[in-house]
């Protein structure tokens, strides 16, 4: 079997293993789950951390390929770091074929609260590797791939799908009631198919997954603020509702505010210093959170800077925010 080598960053573990959250409570206890969606090069362990301190249910890793994942040390270091300050937290693996996906499942059991299977990436390079929206057509191999690391990990750990929809709805429920007669634990859907990118979200659509299945579905797609999660809740009945792009816009946003507060800056300031967070991920999480506090001029000149040291120095000229704000 796979050794595993997993970077604990930020405070040591004491124990060997991970202490669960018991995500699925999460689904009982709330009226909707605020989850922070899995983004590439983003959803790394200091933005998970940031995000979590603004009612933030739940948080996922970036898309992490399960066969890299499986084989290389140097993979795993790369793309997972934790700490007992980073839960929950879901893996998100893209994998084509059963084995990868039991087999990683099973490695990262110890050190996640769940696994999501990426079944929504319309990726070209990820279809023509049988990632993400390959698996939608074949369902038969999805239900496999459920099942076999259902039976590895055993009942009580969350097992994630996240899908977009087909043009037929009913291919897609279809799917899903397969994924879910599978073992999955909750379906994340965004509502739109693979080949739309900016088309409006089909809420109904998801309305209609939801009244098909018996477990958690959660809702995907242009959800930038506390009010469309009301909205979205109310015409989808969903138990949860996933943000990306309003998440890096505004990582406060779950906790109602408009624009990314100054609270959130100076967060995100100790976050990456405590982590040593790298400067190309510390910058540009700055640029999302402060596009809207800038003018033109200011976003130009801000989003060259190339170092931590300039942007220490932009922040207190502009906006009063010093290096003693670091705690």
């Amino acid at each position: 079997m796979y050794k595993i080598s997993i970077k604990m960053v930020g405070q040591r573990y004491n124990h060997v293993g991970r202490r669960h959250n018991h995500v699925m409570d999460l689904f009982e206890s709330k009226d909707v789950v605020r989850i922070c969606a899995p983004m590439v090069r983003y959803s790394k362990q200091p933005f998970r951390q940031l995000v979590r301190r603004y009612n933030c249910d739940l948080t996922y890793t970036p898309m992490i390929i399960a066969d890299s994942f499986l084989k290389s040390n140097e993979s795993r270091n790369a793309d997972y770091t934790t700490s007992e300050e980073d839960e929950p937290v879901i893996m998100q693996f893209a994998a084509n074929n059963a084995s990868d996906l039991a087999n990683v499942a099973e490695l990262v059991q110890p050190y996640c609260d769940g696994i999501g299977l990426n079944c929504g990436c319309p990726q070209k390079w990820a279809m023509a590797e049988g990632y993400g929206c390959d698996l939608l057509k074949r369902p038969e191999l999805l239900k496999d791939m459920v099942q076999q690391t259902r039976q590895r990990v055993g009942n009580d750990f969350p097992i994630e799908v996240k899908i977009r929809i087909n043009k037929d709805l009913r291919q897609t429920i279809s799917l899903c009631q397969q994924a879910e007669h599978a073992g999955i634990s909750w379906l994340s859907v965004h509502g739109r198919s693979v080949t739309q990118r900016r088309e409006p979200v089909d809420y109904e659509a998801i309305r209609t997954i939801k009244d098909s299945l018996s477990v958690p579905v959660v809702a995907n797609g242009d959800i930038k603020s506390e009010d469309d999660v009301i909205k979205v809740k109310l015409m989808t009945n969903v138990d949860g509702v996933m943000a990306a792009q309003g998440m890096l816009n505004n990582p406060a946003m779950y906790s109602g505010y408009s624009i990314t507060p100054e609270c959130c800056i100076k967060d995100w300031l100790n976050i990456s210093v405590k982590l040593g967070t790298p400067f190309v991920a510390f910058h540009q999480h700055l640029i999302f959170m402060l596009e809207k506090w800038h003018t033109k001029g200011e976003r130009h000149l801000f989003n060259n800077l190339s170092s931590a040291a300039a942007v220490f120095d932009f922040l207190e000229e502009h906006y009063d925010i010093t290096y003693d704000d670091v705690k």
